[in-house]
């Protein structure tokens, strides 16, 4: 697809989408959002396509709204206003919920919208210059669409700050409060990421995939037996699998696991 807002390209088995509206600090408008929500939709159907990098040019990795689509929006009825910010939703949706594991690039600054980008990724690695944001309050807004992946990111306790207070933040403190897995310097960034995204695209796809779902079902439920019933079922299941057989096989006979050739 020709995007004009970002770039996709697929080196291997790793893909990599880059944000690319440096000029405007690469904030999104409604283009951007459709064309994110393509890209993730596309990729995590990709079958070569094991691990997936976000990224993006210039100084900043994104400042949120583009300005000329927040002044579009403050003329937009309720229902037109509930319609686009079901679009923004479900693109972050569509990251976070993508089969494939996904590696935030935060080599700037990082504010309001752009922190959901981050969040919705499955790991965060910032630069040591970056800052962080969530400025909506200051404009007499919120972070509603971004909260569900911001708040299981950073924290109930650090969002009732950064919600209230919309102060910037920096890559350390962004680190501190588990909004970021990872800080490095910039010349460091980029064998860092790299160094993720190949460990990612080595393991069992399968597995990564599994892995990701059961992450997302089993964090914050109780341990009940209905619990167990199910973590068992799953461990079952995926020993059984042709990948699961594979891998442990590979293991024993010390040899590379058919995922690899």
């Amino acid at each position: 697809m020709d995007y004009q807002t970002l770039t996709v390209a697929i080196d291997g088995r790793i893909a990599h989408v880059t944000l690319d509206r440096p000029e405007l600090r690469n904030a999104f408008n409604e283009q951007a959002i459709a064309e994110l929500a393509l890209a993730f939709d596309a990729l995590g159907r990709h079958e070569l396509v094991r691990a997936i990098v976000l990224q993006a040019n210039g100084p900043a990795f994104c400042a949120g709204a583009d300005l000329n689509w927040m002044k579009k929006m403050a003329g937009y009825s309720n229902e037109e206003n509930r319609a686009d910010a079901m679009r923004l939703a479900d693109m972050l949706r569509t990251i976070y919920l993508c089969p494939k594991p996904v590696v935030a690039k935060v080599q700037g600054d990082c504010y309001a919208g752009g922190m959901g980008l981050v969040a919705a990724c499955d790991i965060a690695v910032g630069v040591d210059t970056a800052s962080f944001c969530l400025s909506e309050a200051r404009l007499g807004l919120i972070p509603a669409t971004i909260s569900p992946y911001v708040i299981k990111a950073m924290g109930e306790n650090a969002a009732r700050r950064y919600f209230l207070t919309a102060e910037r933040f920096d890559a350390r403190e962004a680190h501190r409060i588990g909004f970021v897995h990872e800080v490095v310097a910039a010349a460091d960034l980029d064998a860092r990421v790299a160094a993720l995204a190949d460990a990612l695209a080595k393991n069992s796809p399968n597995a990564v995939r599994a892995a990701k779902t059961l992450v997302r079902d089993v964090a914050g439920q109780p341990v009940t037996q209905a619990l167990l019933d199910d973590t068992a079922e799953r461990i079952a299941a995926i020993r059984a699998s042709l990948e699961g057989r594979e891998g442990v096989a590979s293991f024993l006979e010390k040899r590379r696991p058919s995922w690899l050739d």
